[in-house]
């Protein structure tokens, strides 16, 4: 499993969100150059987040963003899901993509068994303790 870049990104926007401290929210603008990500692109992680209800205008439109919601109940699987959905074979979700159908398919339980472990995984992570982690902690690696 891939995380793409705008779910990288979307994550990255999240945390810059979630440590503004200003009531009037942090413009685009700041958080582009905060996290070096291009305006154009920005553009598009914004509008997802704000339309899976993570992110709101503070004042409207051209005014900053904060989070909709505490960082303690935004999970990684909603910072996720704004951007893509969870898809670890074609065949779970797309039953004519494979010419086996469920019960022929020796791997099928397996599959739908490791995808809900990734929802579970993601669901279990909220932005409060990915910031908190990452304020307090040095990365370990996992090899």
């Amino acid at each position: 499993m891939k995380i793409n870049s705008k779910i990288r990104y979307g994550l990255r926007t999240m945390i810059e969100i979630a440590n503004c401290d200003e009531q009037s929210g942090i413009l685009q603008k700041d958080i582009a150059a905060n996290q070096n990500i291009s305006v154009k692109y920005l553009d598009y992680i914004i509008s997802a987040l704000k339309l899976k209800g993570l992110i709101s205008n503070t004042r409207g439109r051209g005014s900053g963003y904060m989070l909709a919601k505490p960082a303690s109940e935004i999970t990684m699987l909603d910072i996720y899901s704004a951007f893509d959905q969870i898809l670890i074979v074609e065949c779970l979700k797309n039953k004519s993509y494979c010419e086996r159908v469920s019960h022929q398919c020796t791997a099928n339980n397996y599959w739908k068994k490791f995808s809900c472990q990734i929802v579970e995984i993601l669901s279990a992570k909220t932005l409060r303790q990915i910031i908190d982690e990452t304020k307090y902690n040095c990365p370990e690696t996992c090899e």
